[in-house]
């Protein structure tokens, strides 16, 4: 009897990719037709606005009206919220041409409610480059990440990267501190251990690499070394490929200390003088610490350190007003520590 021909796996794989990949293309053409509906509903009303009667209120009116006859019809994807929508997209975004595919209608609702323009202009650009999905961007700008960003760069620098007219080139540009780590699931409880939170981050690595930013990818976890008799371990390794270098990542759940730090510094030692090759750049150490104490760490590291730096974790989503308080406690420290230096 004649056995049964078998098709080869690659012919199976390569159906199951054309019709996965046309069924994405699918729902990405429907998302961006519906993003397209709402900018042309947004324009008509404009339209209408200008040619209509001069009064203050008069836009508020045609948007109330044209939803009590849309809604009964077409449900409540077309109220009054939803057609004011439609209408201040428009006006943020007057060139169709200038719409983006990759992003559909409830990523451009959250943008469409940022009021700083070079806010959301960091957003929309970021979301399109590093293609977030709906849920991505919405704890991005939850986790204030923008605002986290400008602790530590100005903001031409930071819209720079995200438009692509430069690369970071600076560990500075890439870390963000506080780091927030909502997504890790774990109370803020001083008797957790740092086994507990670096389990954590390797159980959510994905979003760990996320939180961190741009380029990174994962080597190594509980790395270990000998030198000579000594036996340590390091916590993580990464890899950044924008800033071509090892980036060695040591957690604490106390306040830092200055052992903490020479221990973080003799790990990057380790990696700048026996795994970096000659084309690399030097290694990047972060201290990842429930508590930060910025005197402790200016006086334990050399005053041209640029490869160490702490950064302070949340576990939970910070509030505007706490990143705030945040922003401008960090700007009074810097102001007090340029006073110094110009004293001396």
């Amino acid at each position: 009897m004649k056995s049964k021909e078998v098709i080869s796996a690659k012919l199976v794989q390569d159906a199951k990719q054309i019709i996965e990949t046309a069924r994405k293309n699918a729902v990405r053409s429907v998302d961006f037709c519906r993003v397209q509906m709402y900018w042309n509903l947004g324009k008509r009303i404009f339209e209408e606005e200008q040619h209509g009667k001069k009064r203050a209120d008069y836009g508020a009116y045609i948007v109330k009206s044209l939803a009590e006859k849309l809604e009964v019809e077409y449900g409540s994807g077309f109220g009054v919220r939803q057609i004011e929508r439609a209408r201040q997209f428009f006006l943020l975004y007057p060139i169709a041409s200038a719409l983006r595919t990759q992003l559909n209608w409830f990523q451009y609702k959250m943008l469409i409610a940022i009021s700083d323009s070079d806010k959301r202009e960091y957003y929309e650009l970021e979301a399109v480059n590093n293609a977030w999905n709906g849920r991505e961007l919405e704890r991005q700008i939850n986790s204030q990440l923008y605002e986290r960003l400008l602790l530590s760069n100005d903001k031409e620098a930071v819209l720079a990267v995200a438009r692509k007219e430069r690369f970071p080139e600076t560990p500075q540009e890439v870390i963000k501190d506080p780091m927030v780590l909502e997504f890790l699931g774990l109370e803020k409880n001083p008797a957790f251990y740092e086994s507990d939170l670096e389990g954590a981050i390797i159980s959510h690595i994905t979003e760990f690499l996320l939180e961190l930013g741009k380029g990174f990818s994962f080597i190594a976890r509980q790395k270990r070394i000998m030198l000579e008799d000594d036996e340590f371990f390091i916590d993580l390794v990464l890899y950044n490929r924008l800033l071509r270098c090892f980036v060695i990542i040591e957690i604490k759940t106390g306040k830092i200390t200055h052992q903490d730090l020479g221990q973080l510094q003799m790990y990057v030692n380790y990696h700048d003088r026996i795994e970096k090759l000659p084309d690399e750049n030097p290694t990047i150490g972060i201290l990842l610490c429930a508590g930060k104490n910025d005197s402790v760490v200016k006086m334990t590291l050399p005053e041209n350190n640029k490869t160490i730096l702490a950064s302070e974790y949340k576990l939970y989503l910070p509030t505007t007003e706490q990143l705030v308080n945040e922003i401008n406690e960090a700007k009074e420290l810097a102001k007090k520590q340029e006073a110094c230096r110009t004293a001396q």
